[in-house]
C-alpha cells in the first residue's frame, strides 16, 4: 500500500472516529437526561406515597374495633399502606423526641391511638385528601385526621414545576442533538460526494446508492449508542459508589428505557440524516459540488 492510499485510509479512520465520538457524547446527554427525567417521576411517586395522615381514634376505641376500622381502610383504593400506633408507642415515640417522658409530669398519658394511612400517588393531592378525610370522619371511632396540606401542595407544585422544566429540556436536547448529529453525518457524507456522483455516471439509481450509506449510518449510530450506555453505566457506577442509596432495583428500569432512548435515537437520528444528506448530493450537479 502507498503512501497515498495509507493517508486515506488514515483520513477516512479519523473521520469516523471523530464522528463516533462526536455521536456518542451527544447520546450519552439524550440518556442522561432521560434517566433523570425518569427518576424524577419515580422520585415523585415515592415522595407522595410516604406523606402519611394521621386518623387520631378516640379513647375508648376498642382494639377489635380499630382492627375492623383498619382492615376496612386497607381495602380502599386509595390507601397505599395502614399502620396502628397505640397510646403507649404513641407516648414512648414523643419521650424520644422531645427527650423527656410527657406522662411522668402530667401523671397520665394524654395522647391517643392512631392510624397512620400512606396514600397511593394518584391520590395524594388536596382534593382527594378532602375527599377522603370526608370519608374518614363517617366512622365513629375517628376523633379527627390530620395532615400537613401546606406540605403537600407544595410538594405536588414543585413536582409538576420540575417535571415541566425537564421535559421542555429534554425536547430541546433533542432538538439541538439532531442538529448535531445530522451536522456530523452531513461532514461525513460531504467528504464522499465525487464518490455518489461517479456512481451516478455509471448508472447506479438513487435507492442503490443510498443503501451503503444507510448501513453506514445505522452502523454508527449503533455503536455509538453502546459507547454512550458504557458512559452513562460508567458515570452511574461512580455516583453510586459515593452514593449507594441514590440508586435502587427500581431504578433499573428507568436506565434500561434511558438505553433503549438512546438506542433508537441514535440509529434513527443518524439514519435519516444520512437519507438527508445523500439525497442533497445526488440532485447536485459536479459544478456545484466545488462551492458548497
Amino acid at each position: 500500500m502507498n503512501n497515498k492510499s495509507q493517508l486515506s485510509v488514515s483520513h477516512i479512520f479519523n473521520s469516523r472516529l471523530t464522528s463516533i465520538i462526536s455521536i456518542s457524547l451527544v447520546l450519552f446527554l439524550i440518556g442522561l437526561n432521560t434517566l433523570i427525567l425518569l427518576l424524577t417521576s419515580e422520585l415523585s411517586v415515592y415522595v407522595r406515597e410516604n406523606l402519611t395522615m394521621s386518623i387520631v381514634l378516640k379513647d375508648e376505641a376498642k382494639l377489635v374495633d380499630i382492627q375492623k376500622l383498619q382492615k376496612n381502610i386497607d381495602a380502599s383504593v386509595y390507601a397505599k399502606s395502614t399502620e396502628y400506633i397505640d397510646k403507649e408507642r404513641a407516648a414512648k415515640e414523643l419521650a424520644e423526641e422531645l427527650g423527656q417522658d410527657p406522662t411522668e409530669f402530667l401523671g397520665y398519658n394524654p395522647l391517643l391511638g392512631s392510624i397512620e394511612l400512606k396514600l397511593n400517588s394518584e391520590y395524594a393531592n388536596n382534593d382527594s385528601i378532602a375527599m377522603i378525610e370526608a370519608q374518614l370522619h363517617k366512622y365513629p371511632l375517628v376523633k379527627e385526621v390530620i395532615y400537613q396540606k401546606d406540605l403537600i401542595e407544595i410538594i405536588n407544585q414543585n413536582v409538576s414545576r420540575i417535571s415541566a422544566i425537564l421535559m421542555g429540556l429534554s425536547i430541546l436536547l433533542l432538538i439541538v442533538s439532531y442538529a448535531l448529529i445530522s451536522n456530523t453525518v452531513r461532514l461525513t457524507v460531504y467528504a464522499k460526494r465525487f464518490i455518489i456522483h461517479t456512481m451516478k455516471l455509471v448508472g447506479a439509481t438513487g435507492s442503490f446508492i443510498r443503501r451503503p450509506f444507510l448501513a453506514q449510518g445505522a452502523i454508527t449510530g449503533l455503536i455509538s449508542s453502546f459507547i454512550g450506555m458504557g458512559l452513562l453505566s460508567g458515570m452511574i457506577f461512580l455516583v453510586q459508589s459515593e452514593l449507594s442509596d441514590l440508586f435502587t432495583m427500581e431504578s433499573i428500569n428507568s436506565l434500561l428505557i434511558s438505553f433503549l432512548v438512546m438506542l433508537i435515537s441514535g440509529i434513527l437520528i443518524t439514519t435519516i440524516s444520512t437519507f438527508l444528506s445523500v439525497g442533497r448530493y445526488l440532485r447536485l450537479q459536479v459544478d456545484d459540488m466545488y462551492y458548497i
